[in-house]
């Protein structure tokens, strides 16, 4: 059975149903999750007249924002696409357009890739989405971001978090990594890579300097977090009435097992996340460099796991390129999965 993704933004369902009952006079939380839901059927319908080029044509890779204005109509006014300068109205739209950018150039750089679907795949959003929507979804087509409640959340265009929502289209095009279990952590922990590599390659920031945190700017001054997620301390992001307390675990003893968040897809991803983070702090170095190329073949090159990858086969297929791309870090790579609980042979 095939679970799809597209009912689940970046913050997601799981996440709003407990916050929700958390912040019962919050209504912004169940509203979003059912925006969020509707975003995903309206997904599978024809497409608005003003993607229709976009979408369908030969892409060129180009920028193409829109604000909507805090309506719900989608894409939106045409803000600032390729080659066009600032957008007054509302500044968000250039954030949004250089942060588009940004993971270009990273997919171009360091993927040598042609977009999330090595075609050229314009990269749109729509920004400004209705009011009080407290989200950034991607739906394999374009980006949608919500401008928070102000009262938990204060932004969604941030660049990890855009980056992260975009390599679920790099996933989707390569692996296919299913959307539950094991694999759909995978799937989440390959974004989470995704996004915040993408913020160490624009600041030049190496492995050991990096603070490791998704979507850092996600949560009001008030709220005690300071991300969704943190990469090298699992479990760590956020501890507030408002949210309870960070759930991921740092460990295969501490796996979650239950039903919930598709079993545990964004949960668990933190086993994962914690390995990489490891391993390219060990290399002293960048970690977008050869740390994840090593990622980025066993995830996305000819030689990749399967969509039903577990975390097992996931670890030992970076093992077999690390061989090939840095043979000499190859017990850097075991002590990282071995201090997850994971074991693989040198």
């Amino acid at each position: 059975m095939t679970h799809n993704r597209n009912f689940d933004g970046f913050i997601p369902a799981f996440l709003l149903n407990r916050w929700a009952r958390l912040n019962p006079t919050n209504l912004s939380l169940l509203a979003t999750l059912a925006k969020t839901q509707a975003l995903a059927l309206d997904s599978q319908t024809t497409l608005p007249a003003a993607l229709r080029f976009a979408v369908l044509a030969a892409g060129q890779g180009d920028r193409r924002i829109f604000d909507c204005m805090e309506s719900t109509r989608l894409p939106g006014t045409r803000a600032r696409h390729e080659g066009d300068g600032e957008y007054a109205a509302f500044p968000l739209v250039n954030d949004a357009y250089e942060f588009h950018g940004d993971v270009r150039r990273f997919l171009t750089e360091v993927c040598k890739r042609n977009s999330l679907d090595n075609k050229g795949m314009d990269l749109i959003g729509s920004v400004n989405y209705d009011r009080g929507y407290n989200n950034a979804y991607f739906n394999q087509r374009q980006m949608v971001y919500g401008n928070g409640d102000q009262v938990i959340f204060a932004r969604f265009i941030i660049r990890s978090i855009v980056g992260h929502e975009m390599f679920h289209g790099v996933t989707h095009n390569t692996s296919g990594l299913e959307y539950q279990g094991q694999s759909g952590a995978l799937n989440e922990s390959f974004s989470d890579v995704g996004g915040v590599l993408v913020d160490q390659f624009i600041g030049n920031i190496k492995a050991s300097k990096a603070d490791w945190l998704v979507g850092p700017g996600l949560f009001m001054p008030s709220v005690n977090g300071k991300a969704l997620r943190s990469m090298i301390d699992p479990g760590s992001a956020y501890d507030d009435d408002k949210l309870g307390k960070d759930p991921q675990p740092d460990h295969m003893d501490r796996i979650f097992t239950g039903w919930e968040d598709n079993g545990g897809v964004h949960i668990n991803s933190g086993i994962v996340n914690k390995a990489f983070a490891l391993f390219a702090i060990a290399m002293d170095g960048y970690a977008f460099e050869r740390p994840f190329a090593i990622w980025y073949a066993a995830n996305c090159g000819e030689d990749r796991v399967g969509a039903n990858a577990t975390f097992q086969d996931f670890a030992d297929k970076t093992m077999v390129h690390c061989a090939k791309i840095a043979p000499r870090q190859k017990n850097n790579l075991k002590d990282a999965w071995q201090q997850v609980g994971i074991t693989v042979a040198a």
